[in-house]
């Protein structure tokens, strides 16, 4: 039709897909599936936490404490060295636990020396054990000491002991040894030679002891009891015989080779004077009564009137005069037969010249002097 407005038709009309706003919830499935994600991973934290506190804490508190262990800590040692030697020891079970709780509680300075501790002991009690310092300590009774010498060593070695208190305690009567004749409370000579580790806690009279129960054994595998019989001594004596031979023959600058070659002939010449009842003339016991250890002897001194100037008495001394070794002790009960009356230092490494008669021995001085010998 012609004049009239054209009629377009419109193009038919089509149903897309709607896709969906980002802000739009997700649907519920996947909601679920992200809500199990994050609980599992929380899970797992939260598992992971609670095993690393459990097994933290059962590593603090390891208990109950086991058998006591000696850990010695050498002089410059970090904490890891310790803590190593810690867990070789058993007394932590975890080192990487205990520098934690370090780490936490502070880490405290370790000064050398030994510490008493005990196997799966709590850290704690670890860490004020190693804060506290050493508190294990070493004592030597050295061949050819006192026992006035080592209440000085024990004093020295061990803080909480007092030179006086176990002075006292060795001449309380408190404690004997049975080598000891009736009525003596001196125990010179008397205590076995060696090593002792005080621990916490040991008094001086359970130090002491130790020390009488070592002589006693080391005496009894010297065959103490039947030496003596042997050299027509008492048990007693023969120490007392021991300890001069200690004295006389044996001093810490010798050579091996003149200790042997010294000790048995110098307890041989102590026997031979007393079977003549010649005064046994050895600086060695004046030098015990007036408390010195060495030095020269002058004629002065082998005047002084002390039951130990064996110059102006014959026979032995009232009591040994130091801590024999088992070199002299061996010495002493089983002596070379010889007919030795005299004996003279003669070389620079100890060795002493023997001699019969009088005039050998002013031969053996003349020799000493040559060499510049005393």
């Amino acid at each position: 039709m012609r004049g009239g407005p054209e009629i377009v038709a419109a193009p038919p009309v089509t149903e897309t897909a709607r896709v969906p706003d980002a802000a739009s919830p997700a649907p519920p499935a996947r909601r679920r599936r992200r809500r199990l994600g994050v609980a599992v991973v929380f899970a797992v934290v939260v598992g992971v936490v609670i095993g690393g506190v459990v097994w933290y804490e059962g590593a603090v508190n390891e208990g109950p404490a086991g058998a006591a262990v000696i850990v010695e800590v050498p002089a410059g040692s970090s904490v890891s060295a310790v803590t190593a030697d810690l867990v070789r020891r058993g007394v932590v079970g975890s080192g990487l636990a205990f520098r934690i709780f370090l780490t936490l509680h502070g880490t405290p300075t370790v000064a050398a020396g030994r510490y008493e501790l005990r196997r799966h002991q709590g850290f704690g009690a670890v860490r004020d054990r190693l804060a506290g310092g050493p508190d294990v300590f070493a004592v030597s009774v050295i061949p050819g000491t006192t026992v006035a010498e080592l209440s000085t060593t024990v004093t020295n070695d061990v803080a909480r002991f007092s030179s006086a208190s176990f002075l006292g305690a060795v001449t309380s009567g408190t404690v004997h040894s049975p080598w000891q004749p009736p009525g003596s409370d001196n125990l010179d000579g008397l205590l076995g030679t060696g090593t002792y580790i005080v621990v916490p806690g040991e008094t001086d009279l359970e130090l002491l002891g130790q020390m009488i129960d070592r002589f006693d054994t080391q005496a009894t595998a010297a065959g103490l009891a039947g030496g003596a019989s042997a050299a027509g001594v008492t048990p007693y004596e023969a120490v007392t015989v021991a300890s001069i031979v200690q004295k006389e023959a044996i001093s810490p600058g010798d050579s091996a080779q003149a200790t042997a070659h010294n000790a048995g002939p110098v307890a041989r010449v102590i026997y031979n004077r007393l079977d003549r009842g010649m005064a046994l003339q050895m600086d060695s016991t004046v030098l015990y009564a007036e408390g010195r250890d060495g030095g020269p002897v002058t004629p002065a001194d082998e005047e002084r009137p002390t039951p130990y100037n064996t110059y102006l008495h014959t026979g032995l001394t009232p009591t040994p005069i130091c801590f024999p070794s088992a070199t002299a002790l061996r010495a002493a009960l089983r002596p070379p037969a010889g007919g030795w009356l005299y004996f003279q230092l003669t070389s620079a490494d100890g060795t002493e010249t023997f001699s019969d008669t009088y005039a050998g021995q002013l031969a053996a001085e003349s020799l000493a002097r040559s060499r510049g010998l005393p």
